[in-house]
């Protein structure tokens, strides 16, 4: 595969958000309208957090109930819940992404559930594994298996997979996520750097690293030599960190392109950022002032989808995601306030008319679509425990 289209095949993974830095519909939903009332370069593997979750809140269960009864179907999660020809570049409809697969198994960890475990990655694995990866859309109308992974996807199922070794007991669930991290590395890291995609076709990856895909907290846990580990841990983390705007507007950049060493962005999308921030909050290395930027905005409503670098918003477009990754920073960071106001402003979007099809869950009453990303993020932020 040349290098064009090499970039094009990742600009094309990027934009259309295939995996969670931004969810399925590519792009964030205003939902709320009518209807919605010093890591060390040796540093080895280190225990996985295990969760704690033991109490599940009325809005947590009716979620789940709206998930398991209106958004899934045979083949897992719907992208979204209205149907679609499953034929543009982005996913629609009902198609189905190895992102709700590996958000759905860490929650069910979170929560205790092994049997909802198990089910979901014996289905992951039918569907989207592939021989460099896991395939990150999958089409049922079309019997597609598209034939690029994406790193951040994979690497959620292996810390959920790992995860799930430590709650549950289970051996076998630790060995599948050597096994598929070992794999990870041979095919998305290169001379100690991590890439976004592997095409299973052409046997070749993009040129740059989308920074919410750095999951610090899998990679330092790969089962791989400890030297290969050490090397790559501190590259990614070298790339997250310098990756920080301002003290102004403390976000991230984009994506580190690796043939100009260089940083790039078009405008910050605020999902993708809260990951880089939430990531980097996992490792206790987040900057503070990223905390204090959110907490001003989840106080005042105003957390946006889009700024420009300098920090201004490209647009007033708020979402069910964005919320919930700032619920989680908050637990993460031990700001029990800032948690439970995000999940306060998320609430906002919830739908509470019992005589709809999209009770308990997230989405657009007027037009009948619910996201995947969206609601399983929800799912995330209220059964989140850090470790």
């Amino acid at each position: 595969m040349n290098n064009r289209l090499i970039q094009a095949a990742g600009i094309l993974l990027v934009l259309l958000l295939l995996v969670s830095c931004k969810g399925g519909n590519g792009k964030d939903i205003d939902n709320s309208g009518p209807g919605n009332p010093d890591i060390e370069a040796s540093a080895g593997p280190v225990p996985s957090r295990q969760p704690a979750h033991v109490s599940h809140s009325r809005e947590e269960r009716e979620l789940l109930a709206f998930i398991d009864k209106e958004l899934t179907g045979p083949y897992g999660v719907y992208t979204n819940l209205a149907e679609s020809a499953q034929s543009g570049e982005a996913a629609t409809g009902h198609e189905v992404l190895s992102e709700s697969a590996s958000l759905m198994m860490q929650s069910a960890v979170q929560r205790g559930e092994r049997e909802r475990f198990v089910q979901v990655w014996e289905q992951a694995q039918e569907i989207f594994d592939m021989e460099g990866g896991f395939s990150y859309r999958y089409s049922p109308k079309y019997s597609r298996q598209y034939s690029v992974n994406a790193a951040v996807d994979d690497l959620r199922l292996i810390g959920a997979l790992v995860a799930a070794g430590e709650t549950f007991q289970d051996s076998s669930f630790t060995q599948a996520a050597e096994r598929y991290g070992q794999r990870f590395y041979n095919m998305n890291v290169k001379n100690g750097y991590m890439y976004d995609l592997y095409d299973n076709i052409y046997n070749n990856t993009n040129n740059y690293i989308t920074l919410c895909y750095i999951n610090l907290d899998v990679l330092r846990n790969l089962s791989i030599p400890s030297d290969d580990r050490g090397i790559l841990l501190h590259n990614m983390t070298g790339i997250l960190e310098d990756g920080y705007i301002s003290d102004d507007f403390p976000f991230y950049e984009t994506r580190f392109d690796y043939e100009s060493g260089t940083y790039r962005s078009e405008t910050i999308n605020t999902v993708e950022s809260l990951l880089s921030i939430l990531h980097l909050t996992e490792m206790g290395r987040h900057n503070p002032q990223s905390i204090r930027f959110i907490n001003e905005r989840v106080d005042a409503g105003t957390l946006y989808g889009q700024y420009r670098r300098d920090g201004v918003p490209a647009n007033d477009i708020r979402s069910t995601a964005i919320y919930a990754l700032a619920a989680m920073i908050g637990r993460e960071a031990g700001d029990e306030g800032l948690y439970r106001r995000s999940i306060e402003r998320m609430n906002e979007f919830r739908i509470t008319d019992e005589a709809s099809p999209l009770y308990g869950g997230f989405g657009n009453v007027e037009t009948g679509e619910a996201y995947s990303f969206d609601n399983l993020m929800a799912l995330s932020a209220y059964s989140y425990t850090p470790q």
